[in-house]
């Protein structure tokens, strides 16, 4: 997550909520499943290659194998 992230990508809920410990760890080897922006869901895609993720309003983010961008 940035410093901008207004909601976990990997929970959906506000970042003031919680402490997010299990989604910390999730976030290693998971891509990103809610926007950070709007806590929209968004649209996964996972390949051999990494993946990508789509926000409907806030467009598209891509991570490599191993790890985030």
């Amino acid at each position: 997550m940035t410093s901008t992230s207004l909601f976990c990508d990997i929970c959906g809920k506000p970042e003031a909520e919680a402490a997010h410990r299990v989604c910390q760890a999730r976030r290693a080897i998971d891509p990103p499943r809610f926007c950070p922006q709007c806590a929209r869901r968004m649209i996964v895609q996972v390949s051999p290659a990494g993946w990508s993720a789509k926000c409907s309003v806030h467009g598209s983010t891509e991570g490599g194998q191993g790890g985030r961008l």
